[in-house]
């Protein structure tokens, strides 16, 4: 028998966020990290932070949020925010409500800037790698993410080659090869790089 599609909309949800996030799924495990050096920054937040005025984002959100941004390569903090309000993983993740509104892109990234001159940002990344770290989840060898046609911002007349390059693993890409990338609307051919970028 056919079933019938229901066209009216809920009103409520009685199923909350943490149930809709599969026990085994990754995002679980990182943020038990992510928790932890929260915890261990709570004292940092205080003194950034004025005792009156308006309520900001509160920081442990901001920097969960950067922390998923990092994870699935999100380009912009407008992106993060349009993921964030669609995907209730990264609701979940983050510690917004299922019904709570996504915050606005200049407020996000104006307290987003707070962070970064605090340096809180830097002390929870480093604390949330030291973790990943000491569980064995991160790896040192080279991997290939993206092979993106890289326009060149330079003439390739003027290149000249250092004299102690760095050292590379075995097995890395070590010179990026010549290529042309035809422009779209002018049909006319650039000159560029194709390149792994790692």
């Amino acid at each position: 028998m056919r079933g019938n599609q229901d066209e009216q909309q809920e009103v409520f949800s009685y199923v909350p966020l943490e149930k809709r996030v599969p026990r085994d799924h990754p995002l679980r495990r990182v943020r038990e990290m992510t928790d932890r050096a929260l915890q261990e920054l709570s004292g940092w937040f205080d003194s950034l932070y004025a005792q009156t005025g308006r309520p900001s984002i509160p920081p442990e959100q901001l920097l969960r949020a950067q922390i998923l941004q990092a994870l699935y390569t999100i380009r912009s903090e407008r992106q993060l925010m349009d993921q964030m309000d669609g995907n209730w993983r990264y609701r979940w993740f983050v510690g917004l409500k299922l019904d709570e509104a996504v915050w606005d892109v200049t407020v996000f990234t104006k307290n987003r800037d707070r962070l970064l001159r605090g340096e809180v940002s830097q002390k929870f990344f480093e604390r949330v790698r030291a973790q990943a770290e000491a569980a064995g989840l991160l790896e040192d060898e080279h991997f290939t993410v993206d092979g993106t046609l890289l326009e060149a911002w330079a003439s390739r007349d003027s290149f000249e080659p250092k004299k102690d390059p760095p050292r590379r693993s075995a097995g890395a890409e070590t010179v990026a090869r010549p290529a042309r990338k035809q422009d779209g609307c002018t049909r006319k051919a650039r000159r560029g790089c194709r390149s792994r970028v790692i």
